[in-house]
């Protein structure tokens, strides 16, 4: 392939970061029934950080005897809640008490964006405030 431009642009796609572990579907095997019960009928996915530390079960999680999908229960049913209170734009911030690294819950903001996917549909990413 040749160009006239000296620059060279790369696309990183949603599937590609889905398929490299990157981003985390929300709606695969039984975690689809959960965001479909939030009402949220786009495609969701959230950063492996945020999947890591708030939806998997970490060490505090488990003794706290969490679950996965009250887990995501919690993230989904509080980011619909931030939609409805009238989220302007593409971008929302939320807050919910998450058992990260200790058993007691700790204040967690996540910050959820509506964009085009791959073929310009609206699809959602939750992530960390400092993450794109």
């Amino acid at each position: 392939m040749t160009t006239d431009s000296p620059f060279v642009v790369f696309q990183y796609t949603r599937e590609q970061a889905l398929d490299d572990g990157v981003l985390v579907d929300l709606r695969q095997n039984d975690l689809d029934e959960v965001v479909a019960n939030a009402g949220i009928k786009f495609p969701v996915a959230c950063t492996a950080e945020v999947f890591a530390e708030c939806v998997a079960l970490t060490p505090a999680a488990e003794r706290a005897c969490n679950d996965i999908k009250g887990r995501l229960w919690d993230i989904v049913w509080m980011m619909t809640n931030a939609i409805r209170r009238g989220g302007q734009g593409d971008t929302i911030t939320f807050q919910l008490m998450v058992v990260r690294k200790r058993v007691k819950p700790t204040l967690t903001t996540l910050k959820a964006v509506c964009g085009p996917g791959d073929n310009m549909e609206p699809v959602i990413t939750i992530m960390f405030p400092d993450q794109d």
